[in-house]
């Protein structure tokens, strides 16, 4: 699904553009790439007329969001790649067997540019770290992932374990409540458009479940506060996929 326009309000959802139908339909597609007839198709399941599709995918190429294939298909760039990727771990995180330890990285980079800081930042947010204080980046030792460079060169990282209540440590670094009330708010929002048949709104909701899936942290069980809603709203998600793909299906076939 695009998460490039925020979550929306799930009461107040906007309307639906062509270069959001088309970004979410790519980046739910594997591979992500579909000749224009079948985005084309899609566009028109949602009320969208064939002009302003072949429009949107113009502009989406000259943005560099999309690349025209030699077979005359549109798939992703390589940065709405890397998007995927993250979205995809995000449903079907890499987790392994957590043993108490946390993963620690300090910074230790002298004489930092402006965007060396920024990518470093940037990196730490989509490896699930939490600044604890600016410098210093800590989570549970609980996932399996690549250190991207920008990472491995601006910091020396540790392992360890807090000495007090790793609970306690994860509620501060992690606004919990927060993330969860948000969960309960869409999993409310997806199940009335589920039972109303609203596929356009099902579509819009489902965009919001999954950026709020990104900023899931990904905690081992043992901290996380009762009934977390992580694993329903994954299932919520999957649902929706799994009917808007008999959908794509239909309207794509050739």
């Amino acid at each position: 699904m695009d998460t490039t326009d925020g979550i929306p309000d799930p009461a107040a959802p906007r309307p639906l553009t062509a270069r959001s139908v088309v970004l979410s339909t790519l980046l739910g597609h594997h591979p992500p790439a579909l000749p224009a007839r079948a985005l084309v198709r899609v566009g028109e399941v949602f009320g969208i007329a064939e002009g302003t599709v072949r429009v949107a995918l113009s502009r989406m190429v000259a943005a560099g969001d999309l690349v025209q294939r030699a077979d005359g298909s549109y798939g992703l760039t390589a940065r709405l790649l890397a998007r995927q990727a993250r979205q995809d771990d995000s449903r079907s995180p890499r987790t392994r067997d957590w043993r108490g330890v946390w993963e620690i990285a300090v910074v230790t980079a002298e004489r930092r540019a402006a965007a060396d800081r920024g990518a470093l930042r940037q990196a730490m947010t989509e490896l699930r770290l939490a600044e604890l204080r600016e410098g210093t980046w800590l989570r549970p030792a609980n996932l399996s992932r690549s250190r991207p460079a920008v990472v491995t060169g601006q910091c020396t990282w540790l392992t360890g374990a807090p000495e007090g209540d790793p609970a306690a440590l994860a509620a501060r670094l992690w606004d919990l409540d927060d993330w969860a009330a948000q969960a309960r708010t869409l999993l409310a929002a997806a199940g009335a458009a589920e039972e109303a048949g609203d596929l356009a709104r099902r579509f819009t909701v489902s965009a919001a479940v999954l950026r709020h899936l990104l900023a899931d942290p990904l905690l081992p069980a043992e901290l996380l506060p009762g009934d977390w809603p992580g694993e329903e709203l994954r299932r919520r998600y999957d649902a929706f996929e799994a009917d808007f793909r008999t959908v794509l299906r239909r309207h794509t076939a050739a």
